[in-house]
């Protein structure tokens, strides 16, 4: 059996390097004392994608080496939450002996939250026919005597969803349980308990603060939720469809009713907040009715541009939160000239990789 093991006597090196290495590039902006957020060693992640191998009657999980390219067969892995490791074994379990299901299956991504509820997609590489429907209809109904279970079936312009293309987490953020819908191929926080410690974090920042809040790329919500409280209003852009669909969700299903988000992207919103572009997507939305003094910013990797930087340092204060370190020291330069840095937080989101997720707060100086 092929166990993709973790040294968990090597956890708090890892962090500790990840600290080190962040004081020393962000120390020239008189960072010097982190807020350093721990993972769970093991079992931290609640996603996980798999290609499949075949060999003769054999089936199994594989990663592919990022170096050498080489693959690796996984039949436990230790960083999956412990619902994911389960499932990955049942279904290959389930899919070896039947012909049906596992012919031309080359992915299967698994999608799991801390209550209990876990998503499979099965990625093909050829058409999803009846007799398909018919098997994986029959493995749902097995395995949902045990499990809250749902499966979606993908091939080439093909969806086939058998339940929910979705799960539904439940987050306890300091006492207060929030819910956020997860959709399949859509972004989320892959390490629950971290995500946490990010949203309790921002609540606490928060608490002091006045007025509105405005979040630039607020994805499904899962800020701009748990932060309505401390606000008398907050307006959200996100520009991902599903994204924004899942928010609208949320927003309902935790009866937040003083949250509007608006499906744009941060430069159309700088365009619209500089009167420069009209869009049909604010009619009903009174940007002047705003009084939003804090900023919340969580962009993608590439950072922000120099506009949205622009727009950004217009806001007394500034809670950026990144998951990637040399954008953010970019970007630093820009804010760094009208605020200062009161707060740096590293939450160790990736446990054992480079990757780090900060989150900053600056106020006007």
């Amino acid at each position: 059996m092929a166990v993709i093991k973790i040294d968990t006597t090597q956890y708090q090196a890892q962090l500790s390097e990840k600290e080190q290495r962040i004081t020393s590039q962000f120390q020239r902006f008189g960072v010097e004392q982190l807020e350093v957020f721990s993972s769970e060693p093991i079992n931290y992640r609640q996603r996980a994608e798999f290609r499949v191998w075949h060999d003769g009657d054999d089936l199994f999980h594989i990663m592919f080496d990022q170096q050498t390219k080489e693959k690796i067969r996984v039949d436990t892995f230790d960083p999956a939450a412990p619902l994911v490791g389960e499932i990955m074994q049942v279904m290959i379990e389930n899919l070896k002996p039947c012909e049906v299901l596992r012919r031309k299956l080359f992915q299967i991504d698994y999608l799991s939250t801390l209550s209990g509820e876990i998503l499979v997609s099965l990625l093909y590489h050829k058409p999803l026919d009846d007799e398909w429907l018919r098997e994986i209809k029959s493995l749902k109904a097995k395995l949902s005597e045990k499990y809250k279970i749902d499966f979606i079936g993908r091939a080439r312009k093909q969806k086939e969803v058998l339940g929910d293309d979705f799960v539904t987490e439940q987050l306890t953020v300091n006492g207060q349980e929030l819910i956020y819908q997860q959709v399949e191929n859509s972004f989320t926080q892959p390490n629950a308990k971290v995500n946490i410690s990010m949203l309790e974090w921002a609540q606490n920042l928060c608490k002091p603060l006045k007025n509105d809040l405005l979040e630039l790329y607020c994805g499904n919500g899962n800020f701009s939720i748990a932060l309505a409280g401390s606000f008398n209003k907050v307006l959200a852009t996100e520009i991902s469809k599903s994204s924004v669909h899942s928010a609208q969700y949320n927003i309902a299903k935790n009866n937040v009713d003083n949250l509007d988000i608006i499906r744009m992207s941060s430069e159309e919103f700088t365009q619209a907040m500089n009167g420069e572009r009209t869009f049909s997507r604010l009619d009903g939305i009174d940007l002047k009715s705003y009084d939003c003094q804090t900023i919340l910013v969580d962009p993608p990797r590439a950072g922000m541009d120099e506009l949205t930087c622009d727009l950004v340092a217009n806001y007394e204060n500034i809670i950026y939160i990144s998951c990637n370190p040399d954008t953010l020291e970019r970007d630093l330069d820009h804010l760094t000239r009208s605020h200062n840095i009161k707060r740096f937080a590293i939450f160790d989101q990736f446990p054992y990789t480079h990757h780090i997720e900060s989150g900053v707060f600056l106020q006007r100086k």
